[in-house]
Protein backbone atom coordinates (compact mmCIF):
# COMPACT_ATOMS: atom_id res chain seq x y z
CA UNK A 1 0.00 0.00 0.00
CA UNK A 2 2.50 2.85 0.84
CA UNK A 3 4.18 2.08 -2.56
CA UNK A 4 0.92 3.52 -4.20
CA UNK A 5 1.22 6.42 -1.97
CA UNK A 6 4.53 7.29 -3.20
CA UNK A 7 3.61 6.57 -6.68
CA UNK A 8 -0.20 8.90 -6.04
CA UNK A 9 0.70 10.86 -3.14
CA UNK A 10 -0.27 14.26 -2.41
CA UNK A 11 1.73 16.91 -5.27
CA UNK A 12 1.87 14.39 -7.82
CA UNK A 13 -0.92 15.62 -9.66
CA UNK A 14 0.74 19.68 -9.09
CA UNK A 15 4.10 18.05 -9.98
CA UNK A 16 2.94 16.62 -13.48
CA UNK A 17 0.90 20.24 -13.97
CA UNK A 18 4.17 21.68 -13.66
CA UNK A 19 6.03 19.34 -15.72
CA UNK A 20 3.29 19.84 -18.53
CA UNK A 21 2.72 23.25 -18.56
CA UNK A 22 5.80 24.69 -19.83
CA UNK A 23 6.09 22.17 -22.68
CA UNK A 24 2.39 22.38 -23.70
CA UNK A 25 3.11 26.43 -23.84
CA UNK A 26 6.08 26.06 -26.26
CA UNK A 27 4.44 23.38 -27.93
CA UNK A 28 1.37 25.69 -28.50
CA UNK A 29 3.78 29.16 -29.17
CA UNK A 30 5.72 26.90 -31.91
CA UNK A 31 2.60 26.01 -33.18
CA UNK A 32 0.96 30.02 -33.30
CA UNK A 33 4.24 31.05 -34.99
CA UNK A 34 4.91 27.95 -37.58
CA UNK A 35 1.23 27.35 -38.94
CA UNK A 36 0.67 30.54 -40.58
CA UNK A 37 3.37 30.81 -42.01
CA UNK A 38 3.76 27.72 -43.17
CA UNK A 39 2.91 29.20 -47.16
CA UNK A 40 6.26 30.80 -46.81
CA UNK A 41 8.34 27.82 -45.65
CA UNK A 42 6.96 25.86 -48.69
CA UNK A 43 8.44 28.92 -50.75
CA UNK A 44 11.74 28.47 -49.60
CA UNK A 45 14.59 25.64 -51.35
CA UNK A 46 14.95 22.88 -49.12
CA UNK A 47 17.87 20.57 -48.95
CA UNK A 48 17.65 16.49 -50.45
CA UNK A 49 17.34 15.64 -46.86
CA UNK A 50 14.69 17.45 -45.42
CA UNK A 51 12.04 15.63 -44.26
CA UNK A 52 8.35 15.53 -45.68
CA UNK A 53 6.29 17.99 -43.59
CA UNK A 54 3.71 15.12 -42.14
CA UNK A 55 7.12 14.15 -40.02
CA UNK A 56 7.56 17.17 -37.85
CA UNK A 57 3.96 17.06 -36.31
CA UNK A 58 4.52 12.88 -35.04
CA UNK A 59 8.25 13.82 -34.22
CA UNK A 60 7.20 17.23 -32.03
CA UNK A 61 4.76 15.33 -30.39
CA UNK A 62 6.68 12.15 -29.46
CA UNK A 63 9.37 15.11 -28.20
CA UNK A 64 6.84 17.14 -26.48
CA UNK A 65 5.81 13.99 -24.71
CA UNK A 66 9.14 12.84 -23.42
CA UNK A 67 10.31 16.20 -22.15
CA UNK A 68 7.37 16.85 -20.08
CA UNK A 69 7.96 12.89 -18.70
CA UNK A 70 11.61 13.73 -18.02
CA UNK A 71 11.23 16.96 -16.12
CA UNK A 72 8.15 15.44 -14.26
CA UNK A 73 10.84 13.32 -13.02
CA UNK A 74 13.20 15.47 -11.69
CA UNK A 75 10.11 17.50 -10.79
CA UNK A 76 9.31 14.80 -8.13
CA UNK A 77 12.47 14.91 -6.75
CA UNK A 78 13.13 16.54 -3.17
CA UNK A 79 13.89 20.37 -3.88
CA UNK A 80 16.95 19.89 -1.72
CA UNK A 81 18.49 17.41 -3.92
CA UNK A 82 21.62 18.85 -5.33
CA UNK A 83 21.76 19.89 -8.57
CA UNK A 84 17.70 20.08 -9.05
CA UNK A 85 17.38 23.50 -9.23
CA UNK A 86 19.97 23.83 -11.70
CA UNK A 87 18.53 21.03 -14.45
CA UNK A 88 14.99 22.96 -13.50
CA UNK A 89 16.40 26.35 -14.59
CA UNK A 90 18.01 24.68 -17.89
CA UNK A 91 15.17 23.07 -18.95
CA UNK A 92 13.22 26.27 -18.69
CA UNK A 93 15.92 28.48 -20.60
CA UNK A 94 15.72 25.07 -23.49
CA UNK A 95 12.07 25.13 -23.77
CA UNK A 96 11.92 28.79 -23.95
CA UNK A 97 14.32 28.45 -26.74
CA UNK A 98 12.56 25.72 -28.30
CA UNK A 99 9.48 27.93 -28.34
CA UNK A 100 11.40 31.20 -29.32
CA UNK A 101 12.85 29.00 -32.37
CA UNK A 102 9.52 29.12 -34.47
CA UNK A 103 8.75 32.59 -33.82
CA UNK A 104 12.23 33.75 -34.65
CA UNK A 105 12.38 31.01 -38.19
CA UNK A 106 9.05 30.85 -39.27
CA UNK A 107 6.92 34.16 -38.10
CA UNK A 108 9.96 36.19 -38.20
CA UNK A 109 10.90 34.47 -41.72
CA UNK A 110 14.73 34.85 -41.07
CA UNK A 111 16.49 31.85 -41.20
CA UNK A 112 19.26 33.81 -39.75
CA UNK A 113 18.48 34.51 -36.38
CA UNK A 114 16.57 30.72 -36.67
CA UNK A 115 19.83 29.37 -37.27
CA UNK A 116 21.28 31.53 -33.76
CA UNK A 117 18.72 30.42 -31.41
CA UNK A 118 18.76 27.00 -32.78
CA UNK A 119 22.36 26.66 -31.73
CA UNK A 120 21.73 28.07 -28.47
CA UNK A 121 19.17 25.40 -28.41
CA UNK A 122 21.39 22.44 -29.00
CA UNK A 123 23.42 23.51 -25.91
CA UNK A 124 20.75 24.24 -23.85
CA UNK A 125 19.59 20.67 -24.33
CA UNK A 126 22.64 19.22 -24.17
CA UNK A 127 23.24 20.65 -20.75
CA UNK A 128 19.75 19.84 -19.90
CA UNK A 129 20.43 16.06 -20.71
CA UNK A 130 23.95 15.92 -19.13
CA UNK A 131 22.42 17.71 -15.47
CA UNK A 132 19.00 14.96 -15.83
CA UNK A 133 21.63 12.34 -16.10
CA UNK A 134 23.28 13.01 -13.18
CA UNK A 135 19.98 12.94 -11.33
CA UNK A 136 17.96 10.30 -13.17
CA UNK A 137 19.06 8.48 -15.52
CA UNK A 138 15.67 7.64 -17.47
CA UNK A 139 15.27 11.87 -17.77
CA UNK A 140 18.39 11.84 -19.21
CA UNK A 141 17.51 9.46 -21.81
CA UNK A 142 14.36 10.86 -22.42
CA UNK A 143 16.37 13.73 -23.82
CA UNK A 144 18.72 11.92 -26.37
CA UNK A 145 15.88 11.95 -29.33
CA UNK A 146 15.83 15.17 -28.66
CA UNK A 147 18.84 16.10 -29.18
CA UNK A 148 19.25 13.76 -32.05
CA UNK A 149 16.41 16.06 -33.89
CA UNK A 150 17.30 19.70 -32.76
CA UNK A 151 20.91 18.62 -33.81
CA UNK A 152 19.61 17.58 -37.26
CA UNK A 153 17.37 20.63 -37.41
CA UNK A 154 20.29 22.54 -37.08
CA UNK A 155 21.78 21.06 -39.89
CA UNK A 156 18.33 21.26 -41.59
CA UNK A 157 18.25 25.51 -40.79
CA UNK A 158 21.76 25.64 -42.07
CA UNK A 159 21.29 24.62 -45.42
CA UNK A 160 17.71 26.44 -45.72
CA UNK A 161 19.80 29.55 -44.63
CA UNK A 162 22.53 28.77 -47.30
CA UNK A 163 19.95 27.76 -49.85
CA UNK A 164 17.96 30.59 -49.55
CA UNK A 165 20.78 33.23 -48.53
Amino acid sequence: MSSIHSRSGPGTISTSLAAIAPVVTAFLLGNLATFPNLPWYETLTKPAFNPPNWLFGPAWTLLYILMAVAFFRILRLPPATRGRSAAVLSFLVQITLNAAWSWAFFAGHNPSVGLIVVVALVVAVAVTMVLFFRLDRIAGLCFVPYLAWVSFATALNGAILTLNG
